[in-house]
């Protein structure tokens, strides 16, 4: 499954015209920790435009290979490439050779939502989406008022009673909205979602299920689509968005389809974990959680 990418095609890719329909190149990923190998030569290309489903088992580097993805860490060998918006072609640019400004190009067409939603306490609604807008993309208050507003439409949320709730004053469904409000409002081309329905309850997480695929759908004011990437043990997520899946297992990729695949695979390292999903989904968000071989995280 992690079939190395030629030279030749890594070496066009590099300067860019080979891939202008690539959103992502990964080559060879590898990362360890404490000399445990939690990403073992990993190849991926995300196209732009595709929704992607990253899944498995606790300690299976799903969220290594997202923080890779955005550059919160780097590998110990290969390379991870995105695409350079800002730049004729949107051409590929390998993050590790990026000085901080050069990042913060690339930082302004991402949105990134967190597990925990990562909303600061004690301020308002309207302080946490209009944080990234300020501090990354540096824009006058004028303009950070009207996105804020947009942003918060977008997810259902009425601007005139919701702005200046805390994030303490949120329930968990409000909270994922602002949250994602907050990821909309730079008009990213890029979505990044770590586990975005997990803890929810059922009727709460079906509306956030939907608010992924409709925003995914929806280009962003520049006209580019968006490519959508979330980590999830969710099977209504899957089936109803019906992306491809990325399943990592033991430092590696193990599957990389179709729902359909996935969910009829007779693997005996994909049935049991999709087996176990419904439990993994269901569990208090930062708990420890177990994969299907009951190994601890």
């Amino acid at each position: 499954m992690n079939r190395p990418i030629p030279a030749q095609e890594l070496r066009s890719t590099r300067e860019g015209p080979a891939a202008a329909s690539d959103e992502i190149r990964i080559d060879r990923l590898s990362k360890l920790f404490g000399g445990r190998r939690v990403l073992d030569g990993i190849n991926l290309v995300v196209r732009r435009a595709e929704m992607i489903a990253i899944v498995g088992g606790s300690g299976t580097g799903k969220t290594t290979l997202l923080r890779n993805i955005v550059g919160l860490e780097h590998p110990d060998q290969g390379c991870v490439l995105l695409a350079d918006h800002e730049s004729a072609g949107s051409p590929l640019v390998d993050l590790a050779t990026l000085d901080p400004e050069s990042m913060e190009r690339l930082e302004r067409h991402w949105g990134v939502v967190f597990q925990g939603n990562a909303l600061l306490s004690g301020r308002s609604v309207e302080a946490n989406i209009a944080l990234p807008l300020r501090e990354v993309q540096n824009l006058d208050e004028s303009i950070i008022s009207r996105k804020v507003r947009e942003a918060l439409r977008e997810v259902a949320l009425d601007p005139e009673k919701d702005l200046d709730l805390t994030a303490d004053q949120l329930s968990g469904g409000m909270a994922k909205r602002v949250a994602i409000a907050r990821a909309l409002a730079k008009d990213p081309i890029l979505l990044l979602y770590d586990e975005p329905t997990t803890g929810l309850d059922p009727y709460v997480a079906e509306e956030i299920q939907l608010l992924i695929k409709s925003t995914h759908y929806k280009k962003t004011p520049s006209g580019f689509p968006r490519t959508s990437i979330f980590i999830t043990h969710d099977k209504e997520l899957l089936y109803r968005l019906q992306p491809r899946i990325i399943m990592l297992d033991s430092a590696n990729i193990v599957f990389d389809g179709t729902y359909e695949a996935f969910q009829n695979s007779d693997s005996p390292i994909i049935r049991p974990y999709f087996d176990l999903m419904p439990r993994l989904h269901s569990r208090t968000p930062g708990a420890a959680e177990a994969t299907p071989r009951e190994s601890p995280s």
